[in-house]
Parts: C-alpha cells; sequence; structure tokens
C-alpha cells in the first residue's frame, strides 16, 4: 500500500550536480565562487563556543538581519533570513500559490522557460498548477509575460536575475514593469547579482512605489559559503510578515548566523573575488568564441555554450571531461540538451579546462 499523496508520487525530484569527492578534480559544475571565504568569515568561526550551540540561536536572525538592512539600505522588517534561498522560495509556495489551483483557478505560480528547475519541483510539492512561458532564444522574455501570467491566474511569479542557466541580465525598467503589470508577488531571485554589473534593490526600497516585489539572495556563490545553506530576502515589510509566519521556528543556525552576519559585513573585501571572477569569466569566453563555440553573453559566475558542429556535441563533452576529472554542467532538457554549462574557475582550473576542451575528440 502506498501512501504519500499522488502528487508527491508523480514527482520527479531536483536533479543537484555532482559533488565528487576525489582530491584531483576539477568542480566547474555547481558555480560555487573558486575563491576561499575571506579572513573575517573563517575568524567568526574560530569564534563560536560550546554555550553559544548549547542554546538555541535566536529565532530571527536579527542580528544578521540588521547588518543586511544597513548594507542594502533597507529596514530590518524588510528582511528574513533562510535556510539556504531555497527555503525562500518554498516559504513564498506556501504563502502565495493554491494547492490544486488548476481547479480553483487561481493561486498559480509563474516561471519562464528554461529557468532553475528546483522552481518547478517546489511547485509540484505543493501541489500548485505551474504556469510556464517560453522565452526566446536569447533567452528574452515576451513583452506581454505579466498580462499572460494574470489571464492563468498566477499569484506568484519568479525570474531569475541574472538569468540561469544562460547568464543574461535583464534590465531593471523591464523589470519594473513587469511587477508593475504582474497581479501578484514577484520574486526576482538574484542568486548570481554579486556577478552582474547592477541589481534590483531598488524596487524594494520605500521609495520604489511597488509593494509587490520579493528578492531572493545567497551567500552560495559569491560570498564562497554553499556549505553553509544560508539565504535571505528583501521586501516590503508585509511580505515579510507573511513569510514569517509559514518558516520554522529556529530556521537557521548560530553557526550559519554568525558567518553569514561577518560575510555581509566583508562585503568590499569578498567583491574583490567577484572581480576575479568577472575578468576570468570574460577571458574563458574569448577563449571558447576563439575554439568555435557560441556563447551567450553572460553576467554570472558561468557561460553557457554550444559546441561548434565540427566538435563532439554537448553530452559527449561533459562525459569525456568527467573521465579527466573536469566536472561541468549538462542538462537533460530538450531546450538545453545542446549546451553545456562552465562555472568559472581560478586561472589554473580554467586553464586546464580549455586545454583539454581543445584536444577532444
Amino acid at each position: 500500500m502506498s501512501y504519500e499523496r499522488d502528487n508527491i508520487r508523480r514527482l520527479s525530484a531536483y536533479t543537484p550536480g555532482e559533488q565528487p569527492k576525489a582530491a584531483d578534480i576539477i568542480k566547474l559544475n555547481t558555480n560555487e565562487n573558486p575563491y576561499p571565504p575571506v579572513k573575517s568569515i573563517m575568524d567568526a568561526l574560530s569564534s563560536i563556543q560550546g554555550e553559544h550551540l548549547r542554546k538555541y540561536p535566536p529565532a530571527t536572525a536579527i542580528e544578521f538581519r540588521e547588518a543586511t538592512a544597513k548594507v542594502h539600505s533597507v529596514q530590518p522588517d524588510q528582511v528574513i533570513a533562510t535556510n539556504g534561498s531555497d527555503e525562500l522560495l518554498r516559504l513564498a509556495i506556501t504563502c502565495y500559490c493554491e494547492p490544486n489551483s488548476d481547479s480553483k483557478k487561481k493561486g498559480a505560480l509563474g516561471l519562464t522557460d528554461p529557468t532553475y528547475s528546483l522552481y518547478n519541483v517546489l511547485a509540484d510539492i505543493h501541489d500548485a498548477l505551474i504556469v510556464s512561458i517560453d522565452l526566446d532564444d536569447q533567452y528574452q522574455m515576451p513583452t506581454d509575460l505579466a498580462e499572460q501570467w494574470n489571464r492563468a491566474g498566477c499569484t506568484l511569479a519568479m525570474i531569475v536575475n541574472p538569468h540561469a542557466p544562460s547568464g543574461r541580465v535583464y534590465e531593471i525598467d523591464q523589470l519594473k514593469m513587469i511587477a508593475t503589470a504582474f497581479n501578484g508577488i514577484l520574486i526576482i531571485d538574484e542568486a548570481y547579482a554579486d556577478f552582474a554589473d547592477f541589481n534590483a534593490l531598488d524596487l524594494v526600497r520605500e521609495n520604489s512605489g511597488l509593494n509587490n516585489v520579493l528578492i531572493s539572495r545567497t551567500f552560495s556563490k559569491g560570498y564562497s559559503l554553499a556549505g553553509l545553506r544560508f539565504g535571505y530576502g528583501i521586501a516590503p515589510a508585509s511580505i515579510i510578515d507573511t513569510l514569517n509566519k509559514a518558516k520554522d521556528s529556529y530556521n537557521t543556525d548560530f553557526i550559519s548566523q554568525k558567518l553569514a552576519t561577518a560575510a555581509i559585513l566583508a562585503h568590499d573585501d569578498v567583491a574583490k573575488t567577484w572581480d576575479l571572477v568577472k575578468s576570468e569569466r570574460s577571458r574563458v569566453e574569448n577563449k571558447l568564441i576563439g575554439m568555435g563555440y557560441h556563447v551567450f553573453p553572460s553576467q554570472t559566475n558561468f557561460l553557457l555554450a554550444i559546441p561548434p558542429k565540427d566538435a563532439p556535441q554537448a553530452e559527449a563533452i561533459y562525459r569525456q571531461l568527467a573521465e579527466q576529472h573536469i566536472y561541468i554542467r549538462h542538462f537533460s532538457m530538450a531546450n538545453m540538451r545542446d549546451k553545456i554549462r562552465i562555472s568559472i574557475g581560478t586561472p589554473e582550473q580554467n586553464d586546464t579546462l580549455l586545454q583539454a576542451m581543445k584536444e577532444l575528440k
């Protein structure tokens, strides 16, 4: 006898990037910062005492929220701390999407295609209807995106910016137009914003004229803290109040709060690693173009590329590199299977990758 809900039985779980354990690997498949955490973060880790672990952590991560509010020029009641940004996405779906929304003709989740594949999984867990609108071949959004979501009864929508998996960035005016026209909560997932030329924080500040934008951030990409599992959201206080109703009582632990606070306060030091990544991104892009690859413009810490016709194709490249302990990402979806995604590593890692790609047969 099966006891799980019907939608869980039908569910295809999220497939994360490989986490190989061999010591000699070059890991360019899950978009981590290739540089270690800065010294002040490691000092914060060293300062943690046993008494900190004996007691429950601050339930609302107030120290982190106050530091983050100061750095981003918002108010502390506009910030929520979460167990990775994935928890923030789950909270939003729980609060704003209706289970079995197909039959209710409201409460659906609006997405674009392609996008971060976890969005679909989280919606399926909640049994919410997904309304996915295709992007064009350059990953641009249609001009009537908000109207299409409105007609389909969407009450929550998610846009990742800079976009994943392409790396392109959407202009703030375009995002503001979508938010203004959309009859629901718009999440702008800024997982990769640390590597971009601009961000959408102005859309959640008090003078924005908007009350329906929630920005999602993570420490997994820019801050070299993917192992910490800490994220946060910034939005009008009314949205944060709603999310707080659905979060776990102590959803972030003391260690993660302490290190995340140190990280956000070390913004200027951490940003030096972002500059290194951006410089390498440009160099690797030019090298790939010189090898005949079509490389999509990127403002992230990865590049999406289509191999030239006279080279091994995407899946073969992925497999041949893995045999050499060089890991990149290949997706099986129909609109992605002809492409490879490469996280930007250190100069030495990138050189090894590029040389291996030149020698592929």
